[in-house]
């Protein structure tokens, strides 16, 4: 069948959508966007993982079909892509990843030739949070107008700098800071503005309503952490750095930014002695990875155990049913461990 014949079958919006996206006549005549009568004339959008998905779909409303590449209840770190989701993102018009947290993604993203493709870690910035170092993982002063420099502890984590990527450097939880999130929400407004310009004003007035809504979010953990009886928060998956940073609290991790590393016996002896110093009360454990290690920890130490959630996916656990409820049970779960006024 000749090109020409193969055009016929698609719509002349999805032709001039394509080459308004820059694809080549290739990917534009491919038989899946011929036969795909579906999303043929919607932004075909491929998401890392649950948080990249939230954004795209609250932005993209009914102009995008998204694909999350992480399935629900699969721990994010673990993802191993079939061919036929190497495919799919190959196919898309527009993937939203976020460099670092999953390797089997990068790879394939990197080898994917999409245009419009978009590293969330590049719309805001990383810093370094690191979970061992006497366990402040506090960034540093001056780091934009957080208002909360006062609070935070003097010590800070090794290696302060905003180093991209390298190995155990970057913390590339940024979703769990509302404030860096509207900021990765804003640079995927505007990139899907690009990716889209037909669709333009509607990716703007939903990134603005995103945006205002996370700012409430903001809001109400500045005002519900203002006054607790203590600051420190021992968790197993050291995933709370940018959120214990922003209102100044203390995220001890057990293990580090991996969720599934073993603590050693001296950490556990160690988060014991500080729990103690700093009146923790409780050990987080999070609703994809395993609970055993804060059971024991608490039992050994005393202490209570709670869930927060890092939101690395949503499932029928999950305590709330998006970001933004989750970010609120969050909020409610702090509030009780850390004694708020």
């Amino acid at each position: 069948m000749s090109v020409m014949n193969v055009r016929r079958l698609i719509p002349t919006t999805a032709v001039a959508g394509a080459v308004v996206l820059g694809l080549t006549a290739l990917s534009a005549c491919s038989t899946s966007d011929a036969a795909d009568g579906g999303s043929g004339d919607k932004l075909k959008v491929t998401a890392s993982f649950y948080p990249m998905q939230f954004l795209t779909e609250r932005i993209g409303g009914d102009h995008v079909a998204v694909t999350g590449l992480t399935k629900p209840g699969v721990e994010p770190h673990d993802l191993e892509l079939t061919p036929r989701q190497i495919g799919s993102i190959s196919e898309s018009d527009y993937v939203l990843y976020l460099k670092g947290i999953q390797p089997a993604v990068d790879d394939a993203v990197e080898q994917s030739g999409v245009q419009n493709t978009v590293d969330a870690a590049t719309l805001t910035t990383l810093e370094n949070h690191g979970s061992e170092v006497s366990g402040h993982d506090h960034g540093h002063e001056g780091e934009e107008e957080h208002g909360h420099e006062e609070e935070a502890p003097e010590e800070h984590s090794e290696g302060d700098g905003h180093n991209h990527g390298e190995e155990g450097g970057a913390d590339p939880h940024i979703w769990l800071d509302p404030v860096k999130y509207a900021e990765v929400a804003k640079g995927v407004g505007k990139s899907l503005e690009k990716a889209d310009p037909d669709h333009a004003a509607d990716y703007k007035k939903n990134t603005d309503a995103l945006v205002a809504e996370l700012g409430e979010l903001n809001t109400a953990y500045e005002t519900g952490l203002k006054n607790t009886s203590t600051k420190t928060f021992i968790t197993t998956h050291s995933a709370f750095g940018y959120l214990a940073e922003r209102y100044g609290l203390t995220q001890q991790g057990i293990a580090g930014i991996d969720p599934e590393a073993e603590p050693s016996p001296a950490r556990i002896q160690e988060i014991h002695t500080i729990a103690e110093k700093d009146k923790a009360t409780t050990v987080f454990f999070e609703t994809l990875a395993s609970d055993r290690t804060a059971k024991t920890l608490a039992k050994d130490t005393g202490l209570k155990t709670g869930v927060l959630d890092p939101l690395e996916g949503i499932t029928d656990k999950s305590r709330g049913a998006d970001y933004i409820e989750v970010m609120e049970s969050n909020l409610a779960a702090l509030r009780k461990a850390l004694g708020a006024k």
